[in-house]
């Protein structure tokens, strides 16, 4: 009854982690936990990037440009799923879903372009140390952003205005903790196959071809790197692509089974798993991935926090 009564009031009703769960109360704690992580490190490891002049490199222009996404891509969702939990209150407008779809999948298409540019600029700086001043301008770095950004803006787009025009009848509760393209066209009255096939095209193009690109790309960096002579030269290369690398795992893995796999292939809460580790997961772990095994980022960090200690012992 109470799922009636919203359903008048909003167009649907987002199910979320929780409806099943013997402990929601206990799920709640540890995302909100993810959440503050995820928003602290993302946000440190942006600020120490843009206030340190020796951290003023293509590598971590780039990486900056990553924590952003990340901090925007698990705030389109957590803060609006535990507001849910908390009210008691699951419903979501119209306007509102399509915003959520709108911003998951421009976060996505930006992040796959993103990372694909991060392994061509740790290419060129280890296979043409030479060139690398020359190619990665503050231009071309920039440019490179700005087209993460728009990729991601006009694909979302397309997609979102296709999807919210189909129309839905029955039940309107979305099997999601949000609104997700793929578990809305569920709802949809209409034949949705050909989009579907479409999507599936979109995983390719946006999913398989950049981790393509990407694998090769290091599949020439560890080819160079073994013919390094300098032990410090290789392990410093290393260091940098695993970092890259296990980004790069976490983010295309879970992604390439949502999108290139039929949708009725996978039940509904696998679906809802992988998304929790796109979603939250990923964004908390990879400014500790690139802080924790970077000297460089964790020498800007020991130089801020001394310089606080500093400031308060003169107090």
């Amino acid at each position: 009854m109470e799922q009636e009564n919203q359903s008048t009031v909003t167009d649907f009703i987002l199910l979320g982690l929780f409806s099943d769960s013997q402990h929601p109360g206990f799920l709640v704690a540890i995302i909100l936990l993810i959440l503050m992580v995820a928003t602290t490190g993302n946000s440190i490891l942006a600020l120490l990037i843009w206030s340190d002049t020796h951290l003023h490199t293509p590598m971590y222009f780039l990486l900056s440009q990553l924590s952003l996404m990340d901090l925007t891509l698990i705030s389109t969702t957590v803060p609006k799923m535990a507001a849910d939990f908390f009210s008691g209150h699951r419903g979501i407008s119209r306007i509102g879903c399509g915003v959520q779809i709108f911003l998951y999948l421009m976060l996505g298409v930006a992040e796959c372009v993103l990372l694909t540019l991060m392994a061509f600029d740790r290419y060129l700086a280890i296979c043409s140390p030479l060139r690398y001043p020359v190619l990665m301008t503050s231009r071309v770095c920039v440019q490179m952003a700005v087209s993460s950004w728009t990729g991601g803006v006009l694909i979302s787009l397309m997609h979102t205005i296709y999807a919210m025009h189909f129309s839905t009848c029955g039940s309107r509760q979305v099997h999601h903790f949000f609104c997700e393209v793929m578990a809305l066209l569920k709802l949809a009255c209409e034949d949705t196959s050909t989009y579907e096939k479409v999507v599936l095209v979109s995983g390719i193009t946006f999913l398989l071809i950049p981790f393509g690109l990407i694998l090769t790309s290091y599949i020439l960096i560890f080819l160079t790197v073994l013919r390094m002579n300098s032990p410090e030269g290789k392990n410093k290369a290393l260091a940098t692509c695993s970092s890259h690398l296990s980004v790069v795992s976490l983010y295309f893995g879970p992604a390439m089974i949502i999108y290139m796999t039929p949708g009725s292939s996978l039940p509904a809460e696998v679906d809802q798993r992988l998304f929790v580790f796109d979603v939250l997961i990923t964004p908390m772990l990879n400014p500790l991935i690139y802080s924790l095994r970077n000297k460089e980022v964790l020498g800007a960090l020991r130089k801020v926090l001394g310089r606080r200690l500093m400031i308060k012992q003169e107090r």
